[in-house]
């Protein structure tokens, strides 16, 4: 049996996929009324395929509970912040995951982590805390690689890497994954597996953070920025990702900052690109305040912001450049707040938030995409009478752009 520890984002996917390929599983998670909601049959967010792998995993008899199992494997999933002040990882809850299954698991059991941690993370917080232990404890380390949106098909598909003290036990938590990874699995050590995760989404803020920098460029040098990077793109060794309103998530805002924390001085490149890409939400508002100027619009009220999320057709708004952009808004543009509007955030998170897109609409004459939503991508005459900054590179109209 394999213990999943934390049912969040990328805890409740892995113990639905492993569960559904044949393993027995149970999930626990210290959130009552997350467990109660999950025991009543039903998921927790909103996610493509989600809801049909839980059916499947229901179908394979897995179960919800508060309470650590005895048993020989534990998967911890719980959450890795920040510490925004010296810019390293937060291992609180890591620690606290793995002192709750020591003090019920057996001897030569394994716990596996898959949170996103910083290189040396496991060294540095979660080996003393087995070390101190009477009984054997193996250590294994399996950073997640999936992202919300299309997790389900990830989880299937995508190569993963296991960090092990002992190939042995590396190669047998790589055949737990393997009941449902049709990836490429690598065994490595544990330090190796927490600096490669950490890495990967290191190289794409760095990517975004030039995108950015090119799109500020080339609105100084009056060039499109878009056709240069598509021409740009047409090199065989050039990928150049799209500039956009800033990074959300909790991969890509977070993980860099671990080594910019960890190794002051050195990772200059990565601090750079960090200041590049949490910029971009101020930016934006420049943006606004310009084009309001441009187009002689007087109210902010009658400006709207569509999107919430960090990225498309997800409910998640972790890090989002949109809640960024609003914080700093109300000091920056004067008299009064926008109006907002996102399809998959339910709940009141801002003030002026909308729940209905024509509604929305009929109440602001200017809207700033964030989010490529299908929603508007389906919709944009209702557009045409607006004036559009579009932030996203999607909308097919007459718009402005960062």
């Amino acid at each position: 049996m394999v213990n999943i520890i934390g049912l969040g984002y990328i805890g409740l996917p892995t113990a639905l996929m492993l569960a559904s390929h044949g393993v027995e599983v149970v999930g626990t998670d210290y959130n009552k009324e997350l467990v109660a909601t999950l025991n009543a049959g039903y998921t927790t967010f909103k996610e493509d395929g989600l809801d049909e792998l839980f059916h499947d995993a229901i179908k394979a008899g897995i179960k919800f509970t508060t309470e650590y199992q005895v048993t020989d494997t534990y998967i911890i999933s719980v959450p890795t912040p920040y510490d925004k002040k010296f810019k390293t990882v937060d291992a609180s809850y890591v620690v606290a995951g793995v002192k709750a299954a020591l003090e019920v698991a057996p001897e030569n059991a394994t716990i596996v982590i898959e949170s996103t941690i910083s290189p040396g993370t496991i060294d540095k917080y979660v080996r003393p805390v087995v070390d101190g232990q009477e009984k054997h404890v193996s250590l294994v380390h399996a950073p997640e690689r999936i992202i919300p949106g299309n997790m389900v098909y990830e989880l299937l598909h995508n190569n993963r890497t296991i960090g092990a003290d002992d190939p042995v036990i590396g190669e047998k938590i790589k055949g737990i994954y393997s009941s449902f990874c049709q990836g490429e699995i690598t065994v490595t050590d544990i330090r190796t597996a927490e600096m490669t995760k950490v890495v990967e989404n290191t190289f794409r803020d760095i990517n975004i953070a030039f995108a950015n920098e090119l799109a500020k460029i080339c609105r100084e040098g009056g060039m499109d920025v878009y056709e240069i990077i598509r021409i740009a793109n047409q090199h065989p060794r050039v990928n150049i990702l799209s500039p956009g309103p800033g990074v959300g998530g909790h991969c890509i805002s977070v993980d860099p900052w671990f080594l910019v924390g960890d190794y002051p001085g050195l990772a200059n490149i990565i601090l750079q690109a960090r200041k590049i890409n949490d910029g971009m939400p101020r930016y934006v508002i420049h943006r606004i305040s310009q084009i309001m100027r441009e187009e002689d619009l007087k109210d902010v009220r009658r400006v709207g912001v569509y999107g919430l999320t960090y990225k498309e057709n997800v409910d998640d708004i972790r890090e989002s450049p949109t809640l960024q952009m609003l914080e700093r808004m109300n000091d920056a543009l004067s008299g009064g707040m926008v109006q907002v509007y996102d399809p998959f955030v339910e709940k009141d998170v801002v003030p002026n938030q909308w729940h209905e897109l024509n509604g929305f609409l009929n109440s602001v004459d200017m809207v700033v995409i964030m989010v490529g939503h299908d929603e508007i991508k389906g919709q944009f005459e209702k557009l045409k009478d607006k004036t559009v900054l579009d932030t996203r590179h999607i909308y097919t109209g007459k718009c402005y752009h960062l």
